[in-house]
Order: structure tokens, then sequence, then C-alpha cells
């Protein structure tokens, strides 16, 4: 492929995603921020946690990207009586015709290109868990047998920060593998008069398909193909171990932090900030790009110790220091 056919490439999936940031603004009201990186998270191949309280339309979004890209979608309301086979599938034994008797396995709705699972945290740990392989791996093990995923595949969650009784929280393990932490707040007032008018009507706003899966395909790889320079590269090297508290690290990251981000921090940083200046329609990502998206990928992958929280230290604001020291 000539550096031509490349941005060709570049110019018709950022021309997609216009479109498909376009529509989704007609249904989802003042969420534009929202909207945009669930679409890089996307983009970049990723998953997302969607965490806002209730009524802020995260699962309206969630199908309508579906819609939008023209993904098989499935829905898991997350309970805590859900178990790992009602999301991965199970062996069921049967009897064939000539009377032999085999296991023939049912896929469970993991088996499909975007799984909304609704309200994460209400599920038991093991069940939780049963998502980990999925998400990193692509594939799912069921008695010992191997099951490929569709292609792509991508999980967007949700997760309630309000209501803490019944839940568990989700394992670092776990909270690593989604590429960003997206925190939906409330819309403004103007975009909830917006919504109040649109909303209440006989004929609600729908949206139209915008791209395929195979176009959401071709942009992935485009955004691991987009070059980044080295000056982008060493601010996110940068930002990302001054979060950890090590011994080389400043004394109050030692004094507040209880764990770091690892490696896949930077490697989220980088195709994220990737993903949005493809979104945005621009070649390469800069120093910007990398502000921006510091708190959504670090906030779930480091934790505040107990002499933080005693001194009223937020992790948004913790994070704002160390983009601010780091470049």
């Amino acid at each position: 492929m000539t550096d031509a056919d490349i941005l060709k490439e570049f110019e018709a999936a950022a021309a997609q995603f216009k479109a498909a940031r376009e529509s989704l603004s007609k249904v989802v009201y003042g969420q534009d921020e929202v909207i945009e990186l669930t679409l890089a998270t996307l983009a970049a191949g990723g998953h997302g946690l969607l965490v806002g309280a209730p009524g802020l339309a995260k699962t309206l979004l969630v199908t309508s990207v579906a819609s939008l890209m023209g993904l098989s979608a499935k829905r898991v309301q997350f309970t805590p009586d859900l178990m790992p086979g009602d999301v991965l599938g199970s062996e069921v034994l049967e009897e064939t015709p000539g009377g032999k008797r085999e296991f023939r396995f049912i896929p469970g709705p993991v088996f499909c290109q975007l799984l909304m699972a609704d309200e994460i945290n209400r599920a038991s740990p093991r069940t939780q868990s049963a998502l980990l392989q999925a998400m990193q791996e692509l594939h799912v093990t069921v008695a010992g047998a191997r099951h490929d995923l569709p292609a792509p595949f991508h999980v967007l969650a949700t997760q309630n920060p309000i209501e803490q009784e019944g839940t568990y929280p989700l394992p670092e393990a776990q909270l690593d593998r989604f590429l960003m932490q997206i925190n939906v707040g409330y819309p403004d007032e103007a975009s909830e008069r917006r919504m109040l008018a649109a909303t209440t009507v006989a004929d609600a706003p729908i949206v139209g398909q915008a791209m395929t899966a195979s176009d959401l395909q071709r942009a992935q790889q485009l955004v691991r193909r987009m070059p980044i320079a080295d000056r982008i590269v060493d601010a996110i090297l940068s930002l990302v171990r001054s979060a950890r508290p090590t011994a080389d690290g400043s004394d109050r990251v030692r004094d507040l932090v209880g764990w770091g981000p690892g490696p896949r921090a930077s490697q989220a940083l980088s195709l994220a900030a990737r993903a949005l200046a493809l979104i945005d329609g621009r070649h390469a990502p800069s120093l910007e790009d990398v502000r921006r998206l510091a708190k959504p990928v670090l906030r779930h992958r480091m934790a505040l110790n107990f002499a933080a929280r005693a001194q009223g230290v937020e992790m948004d604001g913790f994070i704002d220091d160390l983009v601010g020291k780091a470049f």
C-alpha cells in the first residue's frame, strides 16, 4: 500500500468518525467528551469502562455506538447471581440420532462484536474474572476447548459509583484490561433542555449507520501505523513512570500512592493518543492529546493510599499534578 493509499484511507476513516460523532451527539446530549473518548477507545482497539450516576445515557450511548458501527451487540445485566457460564456459554450433553451421546458448546452472549456489561461491579469476582481472558486474548476456554471471539471484539462496561452496597470492586487485573475509564458527568443546563425537548415527544431521534465493522478494523490498523514523535513517547514514559511509588520516584508519590500504573498504561496512552488524532482528522498525536488522556487512562490503573485519602487528595487532581510536572 502506497503513502497515497494510506492517506486516502485515513481521510475516509476520519470522515466516518466525524459522522459518527455528530450522529451520537443528536441522541446523547451534553456528553461530547464522553462520546469522543468512547470512539477513541474503539478506534484504538480497546475496551471502555463508563462510570456515572444512573440516567446519564450510558446504556443509550453503547447501544447507539453498536448501531452506528454495524456491530453485533449483546447486553448482559450483571447481578450477584450471574455465573461465568451465563456470560461465556456452556457445554450440554446431547444424544445424536444414532444414539451416541456427545457434548455440544452453546455460545454465551460474549460471542458478539460489542458486549455491554451493564453494572459490571454487581457480579461476583468469579464472574468478573470470566471476562479477563476474553478481553485480553480475544478467545475463551470452556471445558478445556478454545473458542475464538468475533472480530472486532470490544467490551463497554458501565458502573454506578454511588450505590456501593451489594457490589464487588473490580480487581486490579481486570481494571487494567480497560483502555480507559470514562467518567460520565451531568450535562449542562442547555444540553439538558435540548434533551428534554427531544426525548419527550412521539418521535425520538435515532442514529443511522455511519460505518461497518470492517471500516472499524481498518481504522484500528491505521491507528497502529500512525507515526508518533519521540517527544510524545518521552512524555508518555515520563508521565507513567512518575506515577509509580518506586525508589527513584518522588517523595510525594511514594507517600501517597499505593500502587502505580504498569507498562500497559504506556501502551494505552500511545494508542489512545493516536486514535484521538485520527478522530480529529490529524495525522499525528500531540502533547495535548497525552494531557487530555492522562486521567481516563491512568485513573483506574493506580490507587491512592489511606494517607492520601486522609489528606483529601483526589485521584484526578493528583494526576493533574503529575501531568504538570512531567511536561
